[in-house]
């Protein structure tokens, strides 16, 4: 009997063993991987390209969202022309035509009456100075001298001398700011003109690429954009006159100097900035009755509080009821948000669009019953007694 040792056998491996072996080990990576990492590296690539076309058309597509904003807001104009026999490129052409013309009237008999009334405001800053000091020196024992604060101000002459004479100097400059934001608002206008008076044939087109589902959204989303810009400037307009006639005659009444600027400040920025708007417009015109009798300033001040009351409750619901209901943080972080990315005309244009987001969202947003819980509950709502 052989009494060594077996070497153990090894089976040999078959044909279904060997294919059963991940083709990975010993052949490199998965064929898919290079594809993958090819396509990532092209992505984003085209990613920072398209950055780069935004940033060096940035402020065409400036121009083109205020056209689209204005085209929103002329268009319920131009339908109500047309609806009355009138040429939608010649109602488009009257509107636009008319706009310029308020616009230049308004600059133009704005500029003598802002010069004039800043010579009297500079000529009577002494005047405020001194009774600035009085009433200083008489609760906090602290003098504001004018004389001080003129000779603190000759360096400041010396400073807007050279910079007069550098601007006399630099008149070419000047002269092409001047044509370029002629430019600008030619631009605007030409885009303007035809988003309003092709907006049928646009829509068509737009329309005629997307499936019906899709072209019946897409139309009440433009709707909702018309409604609502339009609806929101020319309610604000409405708001706006109403303020600024109605703080004119107050100011007027109790003797407040510069009273029309004034005016036009509070109607205009009490409508146009939110939340805060109001009370930056009250600020200027309270501190100008505050330096000129301060009776007045506490009289202008109580006008400002019930006049706000009244907008408030009487005039605000019924004018903006079919328009816009943002709540105030919602339009104030909106006003914010556009402020940051386009500067003042970014903050203008963020009310309307946030309204259209907001009117979208309601659309699309299937809303629940609440349950009844002390968070949920509004403080007004009376308290279940206990049993």
């Amino acid at each position: 009997m052989d009494q060594r040792p077996r070497t153990p056998q090894v089976p040999e491996a078959s044909d279904a063993t060997l294919l059963d072996v991940p083709e990975t080990l010993g052949s490199g990576m998965p064929k898919w991987v290079p594809r993958v990492i090819l396509i990532a590296i092209l992505s984003v690539a085209a990613a920072l390209g398209a950055w780069q076309v935004v940033i060096k058309l940035r402020d065409l597509l400036i121009w083109l969202m205020i056209a689209l904003f204005l085209s929103f807001a002329l268009e319920p104009g131009v339908n109500w022309l047309q609806q009355r026999g009138w040429r939608r490129g010649l109602a488009t052409a009257v509107l636009l035509f008319g706009l310029f013309v308020l616009g230049t009237v308004l600059v133009a008999s704005m500029i003598p009456l802002v010069i004039q009334q800043v010579r009297d405001l500079i000529d009577n800053v002494p005047t405020y100075l001194d009774t600035v000091s009085e009433y200083s020196q008489r609760w906090f024992d602290y003098e504001i001298s004018s004389d001080k604060i003129v000779e603190q101000l000759r360096g400041v002459d010396v400073s807007l001398a050279d910079y007069a004479r550098n601007l006399a100097g630099n008149l070419l400059g000047v002269g092409a700011a001047i044509l370029g934001a002629v430019f600008q608002l030619f631009t605007i206008g030409l885009f303007t003109f035809y988003l309003v008076a092709d907006g049928p044939r646009l829509r068509r087109t737009v329309c005629s690429i997307l499936p019906p589902a899709r072209q019946r959204e897409v139309l009440w989303a433009w709707d909702v954009a018309i409604e609502k810009t339009g609806g929101y400037l020319y309610s604000r307009l409405l708001l706006a006159v109403v303020s600024g006639v109605a703080s004119f005659i107050a100011m007027t009444v109790l003797d407040v100097p510069f009273a029309l600027p004034l005016a036009l400040w509070t109607g205009l920025l009490s409508q146009f900035i939110p939340v805060v708007g109001t009370y930056i417009a009250a600020a200027v015109p309270l501190l100008v009755a505050l330096l000129n009798e301060p009776v007045s300033a506490l009289i202008l001040a109580i006008y400002f509080a019930v006049y706000q009351q009244v907008e408030n409750y009487l005039l605000s619901p019924r004018i903006t009821a079919r328009t816009m209901q943002l709540h105030p943080a919602v339009a104030f972080a909106a006003a914010i948000a556009g402020g940051s990315l386009m500067g003042a005309i970014g903050a203008f244009l963020a009310l309307p669009a946030a309204a259209i987001v907001q009117a979208g969202l309601s659309t699309y947003l299937k809303r629940h019953e609440v349950l009844d819980d002390e968070l949920t509950r509004s403080a007004v709502e009376p308290q279940p007694e206990p049993t």
